[in-house]
């Protein structure tokens, strides 16, 4: 105390506790969604490529019979004399999608459409890649839970290049009503209701 009052505290927080923090800190999605952000932090820190996705767009769902776990490609961000790349994974890993005949056997959904989110990649001398939209039909009430990034700042360009568009999660109920989503939230979702998913494309590239 001093005079009665708290002494501000004074902290030095070490660089490596950022990414590899002690307990009890806080942890959350660091394989997926951390390291996707380090990774384009340091790609345009270096001037090699703009912004990806940044963001596995990771959706679970399920019940007390089932469980199913997914992630979501889209775009990578442009560099010096490529374009970006459309519906792929960024930086950490390219998982196989379960194939819709299988998806709709084995889970009570329908896959309305999986299409290549045309003009989200960053225009620029080079642009960046498209990300996806992905729309899922439920056939029986499940919970489903999204964690995925760029659904507020958009992944960036680099030079003069502009940035990818970002994402969106939102739902399209039977009614005709939507229920926007944030970028990670838990859902109740009954009997006819369809999620929609867009991934974020890639930012652009082109020199000052």
């Amino acid at each position: 105390l001093n005079d009665g009052c708290l002494e501000p505290i004074k902290m030095i927080i070490p660089a490596h506790s950022m990414i590899n923090p002690d307990y009890p800190a806080a942890v959350f999605a660091g394989n997926v969604e951390t390291s996707q952000y380090l990774v384009d932090a340091l790609f345009g820190a270096l001037d090699v490529m703009a912004g990806s996705q940044g963001t596995m767009n990771n959706f679970i769902f399920g019940n007390d019979h089932f469980q199913y776990y997914e992630t979501l490609c889209g775009g990578t961000g442009a560099g010096n004399g490529y374009h970006g790349a459309s519906a792929v994974h960024s930086h950490m890993t390219n998982s196989r999608l379960t194939d819709p005949e299988v998806l709709e056997w084995r889970y009570p959904v329908m896959l309305r459409s999986f299409s290549i989110r045309k003009g989200s990649g960053g225009q620029g001398k080079f642009t960046g890649g498209d990300g996806i939209i992905r729309k899922l039909q439920f056939l029986e009430p499940v919970v489903a839970n999204i964690i995925s990034g760029h659904r507020k700042v958009p992944p960036f360009g680099l030079g003069e290049g502009n940035p990818g568009k970002t994402g969106a999660n939102y739902i399209e109920h039977p009614d005709g009503t939507t229920t926007h989503l944030a970028s990670i939230q838990q859902v109740q979702l009954n009997c006819g209701d369809l999620f929609i998913i867009k991934t974020p494309g890639g930012g652009g590239w082109e020199k000052y």
